[in-house]
């Protein structure tokens, strides 16, 4: 199971080290301590957190690709059979889901808790707004 020093907890929920502190120091966010006694967030509980309180924390790629839309993330659930997988993620407020190949969820060790991209390249995009005006 991954899990994530404060500081790398902070920067994907968008917030300060000492913010995810103080909500260790709460009980908010479970904490234990790593094999070099540093205290880390288990994925999955940061993954769960995140549904509820984050801001999008920046893209952490090096590469550069022509889709705009790129969305950093948590993995919240994976559910697969033997073929394909739905793949939920949590980017900042905004819920993705994917659905893939099973192989493509191994071989990215998709987990909950595990960080991810989404990355969005799309001809159709519905655009609303509010009240129906056309």
């Amino acid at each position: 199971m991954p899990h994530f020093r404060i500081s790398e907890a902070a920067r994907l929920l968008g917030v300060s080290d000492d913010t995810v502190r103080r909500w260790v120091d709460a009980g908010t966010l479970p904490v234990q301590a790593d094999a070099s006694n540093r205290k880390v967030i288990d994925g999955a509980a940061l993954a769960a957190f995140a549904r509820d309180h984050a801001s999008a924390p920046p893209d952490p790629s090096v590469v550069q690709r022509s889709a705009r839309n790129r969305m950093v993330g948590l993995v919240t659930s994976v559910l697969a059979d033997t073929v394909m997988a739905q793949v939920e993620m949590q980017c900042g407020p905004h819920r993705v889901v994917s659905l893939m190949s099973s192989e493509a969820v191994r071989d990215l060790g998709l987990e909950p808790g595990a960080l991810a991209v989404a990355v969005i390249k799309s001809t159709n995009v519905v655009v609303e707004t509010p009240g129906g005006h056309l």
